[in-house]
């Protein structure tokens, strides 16, 4: 299988977004407990996200930027979804169960907020950027 340029360029954009997201939530945890920081450092990173998908990845969609940001929110909502109850369920419930305890939050994280990228790409590719008259 072959990667496009576009979708390299999209896993980097995304993959300083995921750690702008990883980084905040650790600065959110000293004032937010875990579940309200995992999901204020996702709307960080998604705001991240945006723009430099926006400038980095995809072509000018022709749409209004409203438009733009409403469909970028609504693909983001479902990989916010992704994310976490991926990461709540394995940090409370199927890390304690297997008995991992050391950084369990910081694993279960950080496997949340890499399950949405191929949901995440193809959401933006044909929803979020794709030029106007290609959109629903």
């Amino acid at each position: 299988m072959r990667l496009s340029s576009r979708f390299i360029q999209f896993l980097l954009v995304g993959g300083f977004a995921a750690a702008v997201n990883f980084v905040s939530r650790f600065l959110l945890n000293e004032y937010l407990g875990f579940k309200w920081a995992v999901f204020v450092a996702y709307l960080i990173g998604m705001i991240t996200a945006y723009v430099m998908t926006r400038f980095f990845v995809f072509e000018p969609s022709g749409k209004h930027p409203v438009n733009e940001m409403t469909w970028f929110v609504v693909v983001n909502l479902v990989a916010l979804l992704q994310v976490w109850l991926i990461s709540v369920a394995l940090a409370e419930y199927f890390f304690p169960f297997i008995g991992v305890t050391l950084m369990r939050e910081e694993m279960a994280h950080f496997i949340g907020l890499s399950v949405p990228v191929i949901t995440s790409y193809f959401g933006h590719k044909y929803l979020t950027f794709a030029k106007h008259k290609d959109v629903l």
